[in-house]
């Protein structure tokens, strides 16, 4: 089957096809928040019995289970992008989301099918986590490919906009429940189910969507000058393993980055709550404020990136990152008022947009055509099942042992590793493959 490609994109296309790309991967992620954002109403529901952080550390823990589905996904689906094109693995991602979403919709709870409830709820984390694991990779690549070399940071930078804005429209859900149609009572029994069901409905649109999506020229001219030869090495195990040192610079340079991202967008509401004792209501707000902000920061550190290189933006990141993490914990761990919560959250969220807003591009540009999707995606899922899906878990495991302020130190120590690879890397913004798979 012919498929158009971007090479000859005019400015409307390319805006579209961006656009297109971006819409779907904010909903794939509004599915996957909604989980976090939600849990403090449905913990109990599948797991009864226990004190509150008991039933917490329960949904972390399959918090973070789906977070071990995103290697396997991020294999799957991105030798499928790398093998068959961009846009038709972005559309099968999209369907194994919206599918995640309506089984936890409809599962019902403990107490009307025993153990089977939690079982179905782990289920259906798994499938989010094949989908999610597939979608960055793909949504990465995609969006690198097709924006032009002068404004690949600002462009790529929209991925992080997206994810972001999944996870404000999630809790944005949340706070009009929480204020305006529902008791604290019905978001316990029935309510906290309606999410998925918006999530799901929307995933049908964001399909629609990424039908009209243009495939990347880099893929379209591989793929049309390619051997069979070629084409059997394509987003394969062997041909990635041939790139070890781009692997592990993925690795490297993802571990702090991933662990402080979730640790600011998804974490800090529980740590609010569970630890500085601000009420669920208002720590929603303050994590909404802090990230609408910190979504509209990313093009603008993007943009940054394409004037001074990526590897500054970085180096700004890890050195900030080491320094700022344990003094901004703390405080926020004994904030005396909502206002000063924010102003620490949003000053850390300002630091992690260096490592968010170009991680992507990153590490598009580290790989050729051939493995780029499987490259981009593969490493990173691992190194994000490890770091941030553990997040939670771990943070709530240091304050369950009376340790709270080791995980402050376990943060800083992560980022402070990756500040090591940040100083050791090229600066791939002069050394993009991207643009030797287009002159090539």
């Amino acid at each position: 089957m012919q498929t158009r490609s971007s090479a000859a994109m005019t400015p409307a296309q390319r805006l579209r096809s961006i656009f297109s790309g971006s819409v779907g991967n904010l909903v794939e992620w509004y599915d996957w928040y909604v989980y976090a954002a939600f849990s403090l109403y449905f913990a109990e529901v599948f797991f009864p019995g226990g004190d509150r952080t008991s039933q917490l550390l329960k949904t972390s823990a399959i918090f973070a289970v789906g977070f071990l589905m995103r290697p396997l996904g991020a294999w799957l689906l991105g030798r499928y992008a790398d093998r068959h094109g961009r846009k038709r693995a972005l559309m099968l991602s999209v369907v194994m989301m919206c599918t995640g979403s309506l089984m936890i919709a409809c599962t019902p709870g403990y107490a009307s099918i025993g153990v089977a409830a939690p079982v179905l709820l782990v289920l259906a984390r798994l499938l989010q986590g094949l989908s999610v694991g597939g979608e960055y990779g793909t949504s990465a690549t995609y969006l690198s490919e097709v924006a032009t070399r002068e404004h690949r940071g600002f462009w790529s930078s929209f991925q992080y906009v997206t994810l972001v804005m999944g996870h404000l429209v999630a809790l944005g859900v949340l706070i009009a429940l929480q204020r305006v149609f529902l008791t604290d009572d019905q978001l316990r029994d029935w309510g906290w189910r309606i999410p998925f069901v918006i999530g799901a409905v929307a995933a049908v649109v964001a399909l629609w969507l990424r039908r009209t999506m243009v495939e990347s020229e880099a893929f379209a001219k591989a793929e049309a000058g390619a051997s069979e030869q070629a084409n059997a090495r394509q987003g394969t195990l062997r041909e990635l393993a041939r790139h070890p040192r781009a692997v592990l610079t993925v690795v490297g340079l993802t571990m702090g980055g991933t662990l402080a991202f979730y640790t600011y967008t998804t974490y800090v509401h529980k740590f609010m709550v569970n630890s500085a004792g601000i009420a669920s209501e208002t720590a929603s707000l303050i994590n909404a404020s802090t990230l609408f902000v910190y979504m509209l920061l990313q093009p603008l550190v993007g943009a940054l990136s394409d004037r001074i290189g990526r590897r500054p933006v970085l180096i700004a990141f890890g050195v900030l990152g080491t320094l700022c993490t344990w003094p901004i914990l703390s405080a926020l761990q004994h904030a005396s008022s909502p206002a000063q919560a924010f102003w620490l959250i949003l000053g850390a969220l300002v630091i992690v947009s260096g490592y968010t807003a170009i991680n992507a591009v990153v590490k598009a540009e580290l790989f050729p055509v051939e493995v780029r999707a499987l490259g981009v995606g593969l490493p990173y899922a691992l190194t994000v099942a490890l770091f941030g899906g553990t997040a939670e878990y771990v943070a709530l495991w240091f304050k369950d042992i009376g340790h709270e302020r080791g995980f402050f130190w376990y943060v800083t120590a992560c980022i402070g590793c990756s500040l090591l690879v940040y100083l050791r890397m090229p600066d791939t913004r002069k050394a993009s493959l991207i643009d030797r798979d287009r002159t090539g």
